[in-house]
């Protein structure tokens, strides 16, 4: 599920300092933490729970959950077939990694006839439809979990943005000890709440990180194979780098996501759970209050618990966003329909939010689970979140892609040296 959202007010002075050390997350009902410029951060949309395009918090139209209204679909670009590349993979994959054929696709996401006004809200900056060209590439099956950044870690010594205690000089005038390291945390209230403050259901926790993710007195110990969260888009870069990976395009990443099939609503296809099914962790119950935990989570889940899409990747949707590279722009996509067909695009060189400007911003994809159309609706497969670069919560992870030249720097040439060997005994 994905979020975006509006600048809160500070709660109370150490709280509003608090949250201006993390300063940093993505799409539909989720949290991003927003640096202000010149002065403190605020707590602001995400990909789950709190995204611009959300009532209830950039748009500042909560939306009336007693009388769901229905909308009829977008009128705009429509989705045609796919057509995948015929070339095949380079060599064997890397372990944990399938090879996607890539080609060109229908990119973006339109209403549905019968679609309430939050599934509306969550397509808005994701159209319109437009063509798009992609090179195949690995990928990971999974996000990254625990167990593997735990390896990057011993391997290098990294600290995460959210272990590192703030500058002073980056928050001229905050007391000392407010100055902490520390994320941000879902923390539902014990009753039902109105939806335009965040401040609701999301809290700092000095200590929260990626070793104790909801906080200093909770582990990662035997959830080895849960996705590692709490992590800002540095950390997630250098996680790539020492892998010999790279973040995903945001074509890249939907390309992927869509599992071969084009213009359909969820990565598994037209029905949100076929047959009864439960295809992704998402929020059941009342948002934020009441988690029923109908498909077996309340919070994240361990990789591959759920089915997985045509290219057999796990969670494409749900349980926790994902970092791309591309910058985030709304307007993005009108950029890229007139070029007719955008080949292996890179994002915009810039970001640019219109409700939060000056803040560097990210896509982040496929939602989380805090996903729900009571709030947000960004589980829909071609549905964006967006995040600030700096910032983590206990709701956003990633996963790596490789391209064909990187799988060749990096496997290639030891199997040609082999080849070379064999042939000059």
């Amino acid at each position: 599920m994905t979020r975006p959202g509006k600048q809160l007010k500070k709660r109370n002075a150490k709280t509003a300092w608090i949250v201006t050390g993390v300063i940093v997350l993505s799409v539909l009902a989720c949290v991003v933490i927003y640096r202000e410029p010149g002065s403190g951060t605020a707590l602001a949309g995400s990909p789950d729970a709190m995204n611009p395009a959300h009532p209830g918090a950039d748009s500042g139209n909560t939306p009336d959950l007693s009388t769901k209204k229905t909308m009829p679909a977008t009128q705009q670009a429509t989705f045609v077939p796919t057509i995948p590349n015929k070339e095949s993979a380079p060599g064997n994959p890397p372990a944990g990694m399938a090879w996607i054929p890539g080609g060109e696709f229908s990119m973006g996401a339109q209403g549905m006839a019968g679609m309430n006004e939050v599934g509306m809200n969550a397509t808005r900056d994701s159209s319109p439809i437009h063509r798009t060209y992609v090179d195949g590439f690995y990928i990971d099956k999974t996000d990254v979990t625990n167990a593997e950044f735990t390896r990057f870690v011993r391997a290098t010594g990294y600290v995460t943005v959210a272990e590192r205690k703030p500058d002073a000089k980056d928050y001229p005038g905050a007391s000392p000890e407010n100055l902490v390291a520390g994320s941000v945390v879902f923390a539902p209230p014990d009753h039902p709440v109105p939806l335009n403050n965040h401040f609701q259901w999301w809290t700092y926790i000095p200590g929260a990180n990626w070793r104790h993710p909801d906080g200093p007195q909770s582990s990662i110990i035997g959830k080895d194979n849960y996705p590692v969260v709490h992590i800002a888009y540095e950390d997630a870069e250098a996680y790539a780098r020492w892998a010999g990976k790279r973040i995903p395009t945001e074509s890249e990443w939907e390309f992927a996501a869509r599992g071969g099939l084009s213009g359909k609503p969820y990565v598994w296809g037209d029905e949100f759970r076929p047959k009864g099914k439960w295809m992704a962790n998402t929020f059941e119950g009342h948002f934020p209050d009441s988690n029923s935990g109908d498909d077996g989570y309340t919070a994240t889940s361990p990789v591959e618990k759920f089915p997985p899409n045509g290219y057999g990747l796990y969670d494409m949707a749900g349980n926790v966003w994902q970092w791309t590279s591309d910058w985030y722009r709304p307007d993005y996509y009108t950029q890229l329909a007139a070029q007719g067909i955008a080949y292996n695009p890179l994002g915009p060189t810039t970001a640019y939010d219109p409700t939060e400007p000056g803040h560097s911003k990210k896509v982040q994809r496929g939602g989380s689970f805090l996903c729900t159309d009571q709030y947000c609706s960004r589980y829909m497969v071609g549905t964006r979140g967006k995040g600030d670069v700096d910032t983590g919560t206990n709701h956003l992870g990633f996963r790596c892609v490789m391209t064909k030249q990187e799988w060749q720097a990096r496997y290639g040439q030891s199997k040609n040296q082999t080849m070379a060997r064999n042939n000059n005994p």
